[in-house]
């Protein structure tokens, strides 16, 4: 078991990353940050995130080259010089062989690509299996909407029930791919899909983002678009929390969601209606759930 001092030095380091992405970051300003020496700040850092500190910084600054390629005009060169890259030439070698296509062919015809996307590494993993969280009152508050027909690019699992499944089906990079998509309306989200929207041999959880209804473009392998009716959607959300608490966060949610008397407010449960859809857990917005629902006859 990883102590937790050095899961939290790896945290104060992928914070500085982010931080001072556009600046020179060297093993000694990062051993700073993480409070040991440069060597062994290098050494826990690949052990945690799988990535040597410069591996993560350089994919980390070609995905804000590439989402600002995509965003904004702005030259290759420019880009490459403000990326912290030497030259055109070796911004372009290292972009193509972090996406596998060029930079200009990127400009040219935007495709989906795998964007890095990283995580602070998870406190969850030191608690062990058998954490028990308790709460006595958790204030959530929730609103219904109406939702129309819309489209969703995702990638369907073969038999995940939930988020860690998943990724070990499909990968953790989907996210990734889905928030490179220039047309998407929203943020990405992870859903769980009712039996009538799943295909022989995939799974109800899945990962997805809404783009237009008139959307063709060509998708990455494993990737399609399929399209939602129109449903009510009750949404909860709680109170921020500790970004390293996020497995308690959605516990907590969870729980009160079970414990809520719909029926009070005029509603009942419509699983079969729509995907049951969860955001992105950030502890600065509180978790964010949405449950397909029907009025009450």
């Amino acid at each position: 078991m990883l102590h937790e001092d050095i899961v939290l030095a790896v945290r104060r380091m992928q914070a500085y990353i982010e931080k001072s992405l556009d600046a020179e970051i060297t093993l000694k300003t990062l051993g700073r940050a993480a409070g040991y020496s440069p060597w062994y700040a290098s050494v826990i850092f690949k052990k945690l995130t799988g990535k040597s500190p410069f591996e993560y910084i350089r994919q980390l600054r070609l995905t804000k080259a590439a989402l600002r390629l995509r965003d904004e005009n702005i030259k290759i060169i420019d880009i490459a010089l403000e990326s912290e890259f030497d030259s055109h030439e070796g911004f372009t070698r290292a972009f193509s062989k972090q996406f596998r296509l060029t930079p200009s062919a990127y400009v040219e015809t935007l495709p989906p690509i795998q964007l890095f996307m990283p995580y602070p590494v998870p406190i969850e993993r030191l608690k062990g299996d058998n954490t028990v969280m308790e709460t006595k009152f958790y204030p959530v508050f929730m609103r219904v909407v109406e939702r129309p027909l819309r489209k969703l690019v995702l990638r369907r699992g073969i038999e995940a029930g939930d988020y860690f499944a998943y990724c070990e089906e499909a990968g953790c990079d989907v996210w990734g791919i889905l928030s490179s998509i220039k047309e998407a309306l929203c943020e990405p989200v992870g859903m769980w899909l009712p039996k009538s929207s799943r295909k022989p041999g995939t799974s109800e959880y899945c990962q997805g983002v809404e783009v237009p209804l008139d959307f063709n473009k060509p998708l990455p392998e494993g990737f399609e678009t399929a399209e939602f009716p129109p449903c009510k959607m009750m949404v909860f959300q709680g109170p921020p929390f500790n970004d390293e608490d996020f497995g308690e966060a959605i516990g907590n949610m969870w729980r009160a969601i079970e414990e809520l008397q719909i029926e009070a407010a005029g509603y009942r449960w419509a699983e079969g209606d729509a995907p049951r859809v969860q955001l992105e857990p950030r502890g600065e917005r509180g978790y964010i759930e949405a449950r397909p629902v029907r009025e009450k006859e």
